[in-house]
């Protein structure tokens, strides 16, 4: 009678080991990236509740006493000269994000579904603006629109924005990927033209990719600095981010300014987390949706 003694061997536990290493790490590393990132918005949150005296008196994230006297007197500074900054930014953000976001989509579908001469070369130059910083096209920005006497309008912040090599890049990959072009072929086989196409049948089906590209464009403007600050000088037409800056930089011969600039951070904050958590909704949505259909 024979036993079979491979079957009492206990399993190596050298694998199980090494999967717990390899789930241990990234998990250790996704924490540290977030507590590198939420730990200034932990911060700002904690200090906008402190008054000027506390903000550099108490310990750092210990919550103060001074919130709603600091809302108080943000709102009231300048005679709601903070509404006024906000009101820019939503323009900004709101109307240069939804404008982008189309352009983008147009650009990205036509650069994925459409074979032209030069396409590759333009595809190329693109990816040749995501590898700008933003820094180096400022001051020619701000050139060429002194030059058409747009500067220091609105427009002279909204125009740059309606062109994102990022979202174009995007909205290309996505197209690519969410269009059918045997769907198209039916469509056109059936009479429809190529503007038909697009609204009809490849717009709904990119509706996920320009959620995602509205998304970066309206916190991309939303915290832009550098263009606002070169572009405009009237003080009524400044978004938060420069508005803010101005209120720290006048903080130093006035030091309880520092407590408006920082509740006026924790404030402009506020959107951003609302856009958020409201497109992310829509992209659940849209994610089930098309699981049934498929």
């Amino acid at each position: 009678m024979s036993t079979d003694t491979t079957a009492a061997r206990p399993r190596p536990a050298a694998p199980v080991a090494a999967r717990t290493r390899g789930r241990t790490v990234p998990t250790v590393a996704l924490f540290l990236g977030a507590l590198y990132c939420l730990v200034p918005v932990v911060w700002v949150l904690v200090a906008s509740t402190k008054s000027s005296s506390e903000l550099f008196s108490s310990f750092t994230f210990l919550p103060g006493t001074g919130l709603v006297e600091n809302l108080q007197d943000l709102f009231a500074y300048g005679d709601g000269q903070y509404l006024r900054w906000a009101l820019n930014s939503v323009v900004f953000a709101g109307v240069g994000a939804v404008a982008s976001t189309l352009v983008s989509t147009m650009a990205g579908y036509a650069l994925a579904k459409y074979d032209f001469p030069g396409r590759q070369v333009a595809f190329y130059a693109i990816l040749g603006g995501v590898l700008l910083p933003g820094i180096v096209l400022a001051v020619p920005q701000y050139l060429l629109m002194a030059k058409v006497g747009l500067a220091g309008s609105y427009w002279s912040v909204l125009l740059p924005c309606l062109i994102s090599p990022f979202g174009i890049f995007l909205a290309r990959v996505f197209a690519a990927s969410a269009v059918p072009s045997d769907t198209m072929e039916a469509a056109r086989i059936d009479g429809a033209n190529d503007a038909r196409v697009f609204t009809s049948i490849a717009l709904p089906m990119m509706v996920p990719g320009m959620v995602t590209v509205f998304l970066l464009q309206f916190v991309g403007i939303w915290n832009n600095f550098l263009l606002p600050f070169i572009m405009l000088s009237d003080e009524s037409k400044y978004p938060l981010t420069v508005g803010l800056y101005t209120l720290l930089s006048k903080g130093s011969g006035t030091p309880s300014l520092y407590s408006l600039a920082i509740v006026g951070a924790a404030v402009a904050i506020i959107p951003l987390v609302a856009m958020i958590l409201f497109l992310q909704r829509y992209w659940r949505l849209d994610l089930i949706s098309g699981g049934l259909k498929g």
